[in-house]
């Protein structure tokens, strides 16, 4: 379960992943969920105490716990507009993944140009020396240095925090926005493609076009309760980044789920802890879980962000076990790459002679790339693969494709639908 302190002195926060271990924290903190949490979730009080926030990231980005759990448990405590604020942030989330559903180039473009900034440190040894340096909490702004070196240590964040980070590694340091992306990615429990590369884009700019976020060393100081205050060292101005135009948007496309497949497997990734609840189309014969947190980066991911999301797998398959009475398989982060993918199902799927794999419809990210590689190779064994969305996602994510505010403004339509009503 979750070391958390009391329930009004939430030190040491640990996450454990597993999903009991989220029901825990969201029992403790949906009752503070109301008028509190809008009052003070944009204070960082330091890693010691997260008591004014949910910290509920790490295991709704696996899955472990699901949006609608968290919105019910919450509406349940209080009115909407008490909690109005915490159903937005929950919200936010999904319009990330919408977004990025919508424009599936950005993230291919992300990873394009990731891999030219990589090689622009080998050129650039000036460029290493500020990137190494902010990396390893050398910067000399001691607010950022002591954030860089929470998120190697804990894998976490403040929202806040990261919006800040973000900015004075953007506009303060120089430094490109995607090895900054990047390295959230390696560490953070709940690094997620698109909250992660969107919320970068939105502090640069790029995200709503030239609209940028710009840390202030009196909101700094105001928000962490004077633990910092980076008075002189930040910069004054943040102009926008600017990039190529973008594709037109393209509205996400769900599959059909079929009645009846007859014997088929259940694939396991670390997009979904909660195959138990998935809409499958009858009862799975074999189970087998992969994650693809290596896939994160072409630089080393930490161990903190890998062990979370193998171990949030391996929950997941105990509680499918239980559920269906299916042996799992459970292989891990898997190596070299997303080509290894293609070989490892046809194995699995041969040797429990199944001819069809589902699996929980994966996001725009390394599970979807991972799968995306695979299917070619399923496809000459003659193995069809077939995916099975969320209630949510196939609520949410296509009124995603414009700005935050159109599907804020659904917002209380999308509960009723939902069957989420306050």
């Amino acid at each position: 379960m979750v070391d958390a302190g009391t329930d009004t002195d939430l030190s040491a926060l640990i996450w454990t992943p597993q999903r009991s271990a989220a029901l825990d924290r969201l029992e403790r903190f949906a009752p503070r969920a109301g008028r509190a949490y809008a009052a003070r979730r944009n204070f960082d009080f330091g890693p010691q105490d997260r008591s004014n926030v949910s910290a509920l990231s790490p295991w709704i980005r696996h899955r472990l716990i699901l949006e609608e759990e968290v919105l019910s448990s919450v509406l349940q405590r209080h009115s909407f507009s008490a909690a109005e604020k915490f159903v937005q942030e929950v919200f936010w989330r999904g319009y990330f993944k919408g977004w990025l559903e919508h424009r599936a180039q950005v993230w291919a473009r992300y990873r394009s140009d990731l891999s030219d900034c990589l090689e622009g440190l080998d050129r650039d040894p000036a460029l290493r020396d500020r990137y190494e340096a902010a990396v390893e909490g050398r910067s000399g702004i001691d607010c950022f240095d002591a954030w860089a070196k929470e998120l190697v240590a804990t894998g976490y964040l403040h929202n806040h925090t990261r919006m800040w980070f973000a900015s004075i590694w953007i506009f303060t340091l120089h430094l490109p926005w995607q090895l900054g992306a990047d390295l959230f990615l390696r560490h953070l429990l709940d690094g997620d493609p698109a909250s992660n590369t969107l919320g970068w884009r939105w502090v640069g700019g790029l995200h709503t076009r030239g609209k940028t976020y710009l840390a202030r060393a009196s909101n700094i100081a105001r928000y962490t309760d004077g633990r910092f205050d980076p008075a002189g060292q930040l910069a004054t101005a943040a102009p926008a980044l600017s990039e190529p135009a973008l594709d037109a948007p393209r509205s996400p496309q769900f599959d059909a789920t079929p009645k009846d497949i007859g014997r088929f497997g259940l694939l396991v990734t670390e997009e979904d802890g909660q195959p138990e609840t998935l809409d499958l189309p009858g009862r799975p014969s074999a189970l087998l879980g992969l994650a693809a947190t290596a896939e994160r980066s072409p630089l080393a991911v930490s161990d903190v962000a890998r062990s979370f999301a193998e171990a949030a797998v391996g929950d997941a398959l105990s509680r499918a076990a239980e559920a269906f009475g299916a042996e799992p398989a459970h292989t891990g982060d898997l190596q070299p790459g997303a080509e290894a993918w293609g070989p490892r199902l046809v194995d699995w799927a041969r040797n429990r002679d199944l001819s069809v794999i589902v699996t929980a419809a994966p996001p725009v990210g390394p599970i979807r790339d991972s799968l995306t590689t695979a299917g070619p190779v399923l496809a000459d064994a003659g193995i069809t693969l077939l995916t099975v969305a969320r209630r949510y996602d196939r609520a949410v994510w296509p009124h995603a494709g414009k700005g935050f505010f159109q599907l804020k403004a659904k917002i209380p339509k999308l509960l009723n639908g939902l069957g989420l009503s306050a």
